[in-house]
């Protein structure tokens, strides 16, 4: 497998997204690969992360990783709006609004298109998997031709278990106002002992119950909370496009027992392709190897 090429990306709200690309000559289909939150970016340990590249690429696919403006916790990002005049903002993980996924696929898309590519596959990984429920319910026809979702989480779930009801509801309610307020930037404190650094805009897009980030609402189907209104894996069930879904056995951010939560999946979108890698864990530790020729065989 040759070396990645460093590449930017430019989105429609004049982002520029650093990522890398590894290429198959003359080949039409890509990958374009979406992260998770947190502190992720595809820059750190890369030579130790190129089983996929190399499965996708020995099968005559190309990939591209790239870093979404939900990269680390706190990044400070250039506005490109003229040649003479740059603004400069706060995004990563802290300041994060899912649906903007949108802009960030849609600037990946473009960029390969511009290559000549022509098929074209979108697969993510924890948040990275609600990001595709999220772009396919703003995007429906889009030019993707398969999905691969890897361990879709129930963050909001987490976030409602850790902090239990009365605390979880008192910080929703209040960086809802803060919004309001035009305070939605600020760092809310009470999630630091947590070690949980979010702005009030954050934190009401990743644990709002009935907002665009419950995807895989895993605690509530269960039975172990009762916090959305909504209908539970709306955006999940609105997928019509050939999707895999894949998690870790032992993925230590879910609810319960793996094949249940799949299974739960299963009876809602039974047309698509599940499996469960063995004593994997939500990183897919030691089982890259796995993961990666099963999505590659796949695709």
């Amino acid at each position: 497998m040759n070396e990645p090429k460093f590449i930017e990306l430019k989105t429609q709200d004049h982002l520029v997204l650093p990522g890398l690309l590894y290429e198959v000559s003359n080949s039409e289909k890509i990958a374009i690969n979406i992260h998770g939150n947190g502190s992720s970016s595809i820059f750190y340990d890369e030579s130790e992360h190129r089983m996929l590249p190399e499965a996708l690429t020995n099968n005559g696919i190309s990939l591209l990783k790239f870093n979404n403006r939900g990269a680390h916790i706190i990044k400070k990002l250039n506005i490109n709006l003229k040649k003479i005049k740059k603004d400069r903002k706060s995004y990563g993980c802290a300041y994060e609004i899912i649906k903007e996924c949108v802009l960030d696929i849609d600037g990946a898309l473009d960029f390969v298109k511009s290559l000549g590519y022509k098929e074209f596959y979108l697969m993510g990984k924890s948040t990275g998997a609600n990001k595709i429920c999220v772009y396919n319910h703003y995007k429906p026809k889009n030019e993707f031709s398969k999905y691969v979702l890897i361990c879709g989480g129930d963050d909001t779930g987490i976030y409602y278990d850790l902090l239990d009801d009365k605390m979880f509801f008192k910080l929703l309610n209040k960086s809802k106002e803060k919004i309001r307020k035009g305070e939605g930037e600020q760092i809310i404190e009470e999630l630091i002992k947590f070690d949980e650094i979010l702005s009030n805009k954050g934190f009401f897009d990743v644990a709002n119950p009935d907002g665009d980030y419950n995807c895989f609402p895993f605690s509530q189907a269960l039975g172990l909370a009762k916090i959305s209104e909504r209908p539970l894996f709306r955006y999940f069930k609105e997928i019509n496009k050939s999707s895999l879904v894949v998690y870790g056995e032992d993925d230590e951010y879910a609810w319960g027992e793996i094949p249940k939560l799949v299974n739960i999946l299963k009876d809602l979108k039974p047309q698509f392709k599940y499996e469960i890698i063995k004593d994997a864990d939500h990183g897919f530790n030691g089982k890259e190897k796995e993961l990666a020729q099963i999505v590659s065989d796949w695709l």
